[in-house]
């Protein structure tokens, strides 16, 4: 009876690791190499890398789109969005190797831009590109499919909507959007970001800094809009913002001007 019950347990684990198995998303090199010809043609971050790290960028690109589920709203998602989205993701997470984004299970593509309540209807002030969602959104992300795109087009300089909200993501994990990544930073730097965040946002308001005018509404869209900065234009940054650019590459621990 027992040896019955053994031979009848093995069976049933067998039976659930094949079923896992084919549930299981298969990644074929095919597929793979769609994803890189896009990384290659529209992601100047990946192309600067060594071929070793631009192999993990790859592994960990399609570990997080394994994770996190993007859905289009009234549009249709294709292997560009995805690709994006997921350079987007692990672009400000690149130096720390282990990092998972527990904080999100789904990001949402909108056709358009959207209102602060997520309404596209013509009537309303549509001027959100990008969102981190709260309350009921909590680990919701939400673009503007056109925005993402265009953040990685040879048209953007230093703005890109998808690496913005990723790092309000990662400005999000000690607890408050605030500018201060406290998860990222050793506490030997918090203070000192503080007052050169202060000081970046003064010199925006007094229209002395090329910086995103954005970057003063606060000091979490002044962090992020930094970040953009930092990641898409490094060699400028650390030209005409060099004490900021050496702060950024404390926090990120990447130094994307090498």
């Amino acid at each position: 009876m027992a040896i019955t019950a053994i031979i009848l347990f093995t069976c049933f684990v067998g039976w659930l690791t094949y079923n896992f198995r084919k549930t299981k998303p298969v990644l074929s090199p095919s597929f793979t190499l769609i994803y890189r010809t896009i990384l290659s043609g529209k992601v100047n971050f990946y192309n600067q890398l060594s071929g070793d790290d631009k192999t993990t960028f790859e592994k960990r690109m399609l570990h997080f789109l394994s994770r996190v589920k993007i859905t289009g709203v009234n549009c249709m998602v294709e292997d560009e969005d995805r690709v994006l989205v997921a350079a987007s993701a692990i672009i400000p997470i690149f130096g720390f190797l282990n990092w998972e984004y527990n904080n999100l299970n789904e990001v949402l593509l909108y056709p358009e831009p959207f209102n602060k309540d997520f309404n596209m209807a013509e009537s309303e002030d549509k001027s959100i590109l990008g969102m981190v969602g709260s309350g009921a959104m909590q680990y919701v992300m939400i673009l503007s499919q056109p925005s993402l795109r265009e953040g990685f087009s040879n048209k953007a300089e230093t703005g890109n909507t998808g690496i913005h909200e990723f790092v309000h993501l990662l400005d999000k994990t000690d607890g408050a959007v605030d500018g201060i990544p406290e998860n990222l930073m050793d506490k030997q730097y918090v203070v000192p970001w503080i007052k050169r965040m202060h000081e970046g946002i003064n010199q925006i308001i007094q229209n002395q800094s090329d910086i995103n005018p954005y970057g003063s509404v606060n000091e979490a869209e002044f962090f992020a809009v930094v970040a953009e900065y930092f990641f898409q234009q490094p060699n400028e940054l650390q030209s005409k913002h060099p004490e900021l650019y050496e702060m950024l590459q404390q926090i990120f621990r990447q130094n994307p001007a090498r």
